[in-house]
């Protein structure tokens, strides 16, 4: 086979490929390399694609997502809160926050943020100052009412948008404040009830996953993620009608005797429950644009004061309890009596060289009841003490309640052994008083206290014989009676019982001449239906004693809440004779 003779130019005879114009001038190698780069440069992009697809795609996804997908929070509905007969005291109502797209708001006519201003009460400042944000989204107002919601709606402003949620509405207000508590802008219990309640009532939110464009409008529903669940309701044992006569006779009297605080709480006997408690000063929770510590102060919780003599029937029934004396024991009590180094006498002259034990608690004498406890060792009396709950932590299920003070008994010395004995170097809260007296409305044994509702009878513990809750009741009945310290806290129909107390306060560890007045009884005298424990803080001095201040305003509500609980009288003395030169408490 022949093979072609190579071209050759015509004009120079030499072949086509040896021309000069084709010569390469360049090295080889050079081509080479910029050939393996672009190869490289595609296998790079390739990679690329595929770790951008492959392995990345969740990471982008979600980087993509957060610009246009949101979850919206879908709020549960608070639990109300009832008292025992399902009268509301607290609710949710449908309410809007109102927000704003800074940017888009500010382009608005001037007229119609004037509008946007007055509908939201602020001034035009205020909110000029909310929209002067760089920020994408601002709260304007929470918790607007919906007729001014609906307003704003109307003006038509761009970038103006709303926001479901709720606000909390207590129909009683300040009557029951201390109660029932409030919640926060939140919607999240701060105090009382709602507070240590607050995973009962809340319930739990859910959400959903939507699509939104720049402006924060809804495009597309994507999914429910979790669905809200309402909070459960909550009914408290507190009786309204009750609650509503303790909280007005507790202010009667606060006002009348210009004191500077006060508290009262409304215990049932047979169950445990309470009824009813207040105090001075109150709130509303429903409007606390002006709201001050003193007004949130729980004092019947929160508050402790030595309880004087109100604390001297524990001192006697565990003297009776252990057979060391009988109510006709007599003792010598002189007008003073000197422990150690220490003076102690009676604050007022009973005019008795002797006296019976059913006197020494009539008459309220802290040199007889020290006598009685100076009988005893140190450490019953202790024992006596903390098992009716003094100074031990309370479980009410109430925040805030204290323990109070009662020192160990090893370091009780003989003058303190005896002034403890008539309430005086320990201290309680008033509510730790009306529990501890349920002792002798109760025969003997001690419940525990409850804000709930209760549905199975309460289990007690026993704490004095039957016999010594009996006897300690008929003692107790006389200080009510005509020669007692508290003629004022009898009831036109019901027989009664109670001790009254007086006690300095004390103010940077010292004494001053300022009183706190309390009384503790319970009604109807035959068979306790309630125990009613009242404390007035800084009487003007004409009503310092608690037989002036706190007794008169546990007759009223006593008598008003045996009527509303349907307890008949049980006693034929309608027309109560008081004293005006009784005898006084000791303090």
């Amino acid at each position: 086979m022949t093979r072609n003779p190579p071209r050759t130019a015509a004009s120079k005879g030499m072949p086509f490929t040896a021309s000069p114009v084709l010569k390469v001038k360049l090295p080889v190698w050079r081509s080479r390399v910029v050939l393996f780069l672009l190869f490289a440069a595609f296998f790079a992009l390739v990679a690329r694609a595929l770790w951008l697809q492959g392995v990345s795609t969740a990471f982008l996804q979600k980087q993509g997502a957060s610009r246009y997908a949101r979850t919206l929070e879908l709020p549960a509905t608070r639990g109300k809160i009832t008292d025992r007969n399902g009268h509301v005291l607290a609710s949710s109502v449908p309410v809007k926050a109102i927000w704003a797209i800074p940017e888009d708001v500010q382009q608005a006519p001037k007229e119609k943020l004037q509008a946007l201003a007055k509908l939201l009460d602020m001034t035009q400042a205020e909110l000029n100052k909310k929209l002067d944000s760089d920020r994408s989204f601002v709260y304007l107002k929470r918790q607007v009412e919906k007729d001014a919601s609906d307003q704003i709606a109307k003006l038509g402003i761009a970038g103006i948008e709303t926001r479901p949620e709720y606000k909390r509405f207590y129909p009683e207000g300040e009557v029951a404040a201390h109660v029932v508590g409030f919640t926060n802008i939140e919607d999240a219990g701060q105090d009382g009830m709602e507070l240590s309640q607050q995973k009962t009532l809340a319930g739990t939110t859910g959400s959903r996953r939507v699509i939104k464009d720049r402006l924060g409008r809804i495009v597309e529903d994507i999914e429910a993620v979790k669905e809200p669940h309402d909070g459960r309701d909550l009914v408290l044992s507190i009786d309204s009608k009750i609650q509503y006569i303790a909280f007005t006779q507790l202010k009667e009297m606060v006002e009348r005797t210009k004191a500077k605080a006060g508290g009262i709480v409304v215990v049932d006997a047979k169950s445990g429950e309470v009824l009813a408690l207040a105090n001075l000063p109150s709130y509303n929770p429903n409007d606390r644009s002006i709201l001050t510590g003193a007004q949130l102060r729980n004092r019947v919780m929160t508050d402790t004061f030595e309880p004087g003599s109100t604390l001297k029937p524990f001192t006697v029934a565990l003297a009776l309890d252990t057979n060391r004396v009988q109510p006709g024991t007599t003792f010598q009590v002189p007008d003073k009596m000197t422990i150690g180094t220490a003076t102690i006498g009676d604050s007022h002259p009973h005019g008795l060289l002797t006296m019976s034990v059913a006197q020494i608690i009539q008459k309220s004498s802290n040199l007889g009841t020290a006598k009685i406890a100076l009988q005893m060792p140190a450490e019953e009396m202790w024992e006596m003490f903390t098992t009716v709950g003094l100074g031990q932590q309370p479980k009410f299920g109430f925040p805030g309640a204290v323990a109070g003070r009662v020192r160990p008994f090893k370091s009780w010395r003989p003058i303190e052994q005896a002034t403890m004995s008539y309430g005086h170097g320990i201290s309680v809260s008033l509510i730790q008083m009306a529990h501890a007296y349920t002792i002798f409305a109760r025969n003997g044994d001690l419940i525990p206290l409850s804000f709930k509702k209760v549905t199975e009878p309460p289990v007690g513990q026993r704490v004095i014989s039957e016999k010594t809750a009996l006897t300690m009741r008929a003692m107790l009945e006389r200080v009510t009676a005509p020669g007692g310290t508290a003629p004022k806290a009898q009831v036109p129909g019901y027989r009664v019982g109670g001790k009254t107390g007086t006690a300095y306060k004390i103010e940077n560890g010292k004494y001053v001449r300022k009183y706190i007045a309390d009384f503790v009884g319970f009604a109807p005298a035959s068979d306790p239906r309630i125990i009613v424990a009242v404390m007035i803080d800084e009487p003007s001095n004409a009503f310092r004693y608690g037989g002036d201040s706190a007794a008169p305003v546990f007759a009223s509500v006593v008598g008003n809440a045996l009527r509303t609980l349907n307890v008949h009288p049980d006693s034929n003395i309608t027309d109560i004779i008081i004293p005006t030169d009784g005898p006084k408490e000791s303090f």
